[in-house]
């Protein structure tokens, strides 16, 4: 159990350093030190616990065996489990706390809000009645193009949108040249 307990105590304050379950980060030899008594507790307290709990239960694994070594070997084993356990868990914790990144889609819709609003200020009733089969192709990061068709679907209308400062501006491109299908 004691060479796991070391490996295992690196592996959690490397994740904890570079996965860290709160906003702020967590630097190594911090980590290192909330690893080690995270560890440590569950060696000394929780591990002997659980094997007094279930080696109670339990038939004895080999019947010439003493019992003090039967509940040795099963201490050590379920603090290794145990051990195992916290890098799984580290690793979720980790998970969990990072931030959902979904800038391109914030950015994409708030060009959509952007045309939307336009258009119905802006747009004739021929626009307004096909807003809905518009696309919106992506140029480069907060920057979009969107093509909105007439009713006979021959003919396009479509603008430029930039939504990379905190006021977004549209502008009519010239072409009619509908965005290439995806």
């Amino acid at each position: 159990m004691w060479p796991t307990f070391i490996a295992v105590t690196l592996v959690d304050a490397l994740i904890l350093h570079l996965l860290p379950p709160i906003g702020e980060g967590v630097n190594f030899i911090p980590a290192l030190l909330i690893a080690t008594f995270g560890n440590l507790i569950l060696i000394g307290v929780i591990g002997p616990w659980l094997a007094r709990r279930t080696w109670k239960r339990r038939p004895a694994a080999e019947p010439g065996a003493p019992p003090r070594a039967q509940l040795e070997v099963l201490s050590d084993r379920i603090g290794t489990g145990l051990l195992v356990a916290t890098i799984v868990g580290v690793t979720a914790a980790g998970l969990a706390a990072r931030p959902l990144v979904v800038a391109e889609t914030e950015a994409k819709e708030r060009a959509a809000e952007k045309l939307y609003s336009y258009v119905q200020e802006n747009g004739s009733d021929d626009l307004r009645r096909n807003l809905e089969a518009s696309d919106m192709d992506k140029w480069f990061d907060g920057y979009f193009r969107a093509c909105i068709p007439s009713d006979d679907r021959r003919s396009w209308t479509c603008y430029l949108i930039d939504v990379r400062t905190e006021r977004a501006k549209i502008k009519e491109d010239p072409s009619r040249v509908r965005n290439p299908p995806r």
